[in-house]
């Protein structure tokens, strides 16, 4: 089954609050009310944590944001506010863990391993521009813990530099297709990456990570074979906020989990072969050896006597064997079945 991650992110806006109503929107149970079947719901919910010691050059820091998604003066003060601290981030975790989710966090810089003395996720995010920066890979592989990688801004050499890194201390390790570009045009999008990563890299776990705008393309990997499905989320994609019109809302989250789950459901088994469910349906609608013309008891049946006519619960076309040659034991009115116990 498909590991399905609600990215928050920075969609929290600065907010505990928020962050945890988010977690509350992943917990809403999926129902597929055609056929009344409760669905699996999100698998886990992600947060991004930065040092922003280690964030951005102090003149890029420093720089005037004024744009309508700002939450400060500068850029930094913009990021300070959307910052979330240690104890936070543990507040959040615990929140999510007493409802059945699992809790990934992305770390943006070496700093931010100091959240791991409050609790450990279940599994750590390096982001698309930090798969090159093979000190933080290094650090975070060295605690053991289950890796993603996105892939949003490499190439194979990029990929194969930080699995390099990684697998010096641990092998598990989960690969996304991505592509760092908000949003994604489907032109860009690629998925066929995900069936090249299976063959290239089979000893690990392939998925995608999402920045189109919908549900189509997410439901297309997994039909495509992907094991991990990250997409973000937020409340309202009116809400002020970068990310916000690029991410599932609430209704979007239930779409999205109702078609992958159901997809999921429809794999099946590789073969070719008649499903109990379609008995009642091939007894109604197939055809079956029927009378052309009325025909008298103790006629000799001829192909030219028989056509074909619903329901199926007669012979078959190549049974018609059954029938032709063989005698009536009773009278058959015209565009009638011809059933076993009508031939003597």
């Amino acid at each position: 089954m498909t590991y399905v991650i609600g990215e928050i992110g920075q969609n929290h806006n600065g907010s505990v609050d928020i962050a945890k109503l988010l977690i509350d929107a992943v917990k809403r149970p999926v129902n597929d009310k055609l056929f009344g079947n409760e669905l699996k719901i999100m698998d886990a919910v992600k947060l991004t944590k930065r040092d922003l010691s280690q964030e951005l050059s102090a003149s890029q820091m420093n720089r005037i944001y004024d744009t309508p998604n700002s939450f400060g003066r500068t850029y930094g003060e913009h990021r300070e506010f959307l910052e979330l601290n240690d104890e936070e981030h543990h507040e959040l975790y615990k929140y999510a863990k007493e409802r059945g989710i699992d809790f990934v966090e992305t770390l943006c810089a070496v700093g931010c391993l100091s959240l791991l003395k409050l609790f450990t996720p279940d599994r750590l995010k390096v982001a698309s521009r930090d798969l090159t920066n093979l000190p933080l890979l290094a650090a975070m592989a060295e605690t053991k813990i289950p890796m993603i990688l996105s892939t949003g801004m490499a190439g194979e050499k990029e990929l194969n530099d930080a699995l390099d890194t990684i697998t010096k201390y641990h092998s598990d390790v989960s690969i996304l297709h991505c592509v760092s570009e908000y949003p994604t045009q489907y032109t860009n999008v690629n998925l066929k990456t995900i069936a090249y990563l299976q063959k290239q890299y089979p000893q690990y776990t392939i998925g995608y990570s999402d920045h189109t705008i919908g549900i189509a393309t997410p439901i297309a990997a997994v039909a495509m074979g992907a094991k991990i499905i990250e997409k973000h989320i937020t409340l309202d994609r009116a809400m002020k906020g970068t990310d916000q019109a690029g991410s599932l809302a609430v209704d979007g989250i239930y779409r999205m989990m109702r078609d992958i789950r159901n997809l999921e459901k429809s794999f099946g088994e590789e073969g070719i072969f008649i499903e109990d469910s379609v008995k009642a349906a091939r007894e109604k609608l197939e055809r079956s050896v029927a009378s052309i013309r009325p025909l008298a008891k103790g006629h000799i049946i001829t192909e030219e006597d028989i056509h074909l006519l619903s329901p199926g619960d007669g012979f078959k076309w190549m049974q018609r064997s059954n029938v032709v040659g063989k005698r009536l034991s009773k009278e058959i009115q015209k565009d009638e079945i011809i059933y076993p116990g009508d031939i003597a």
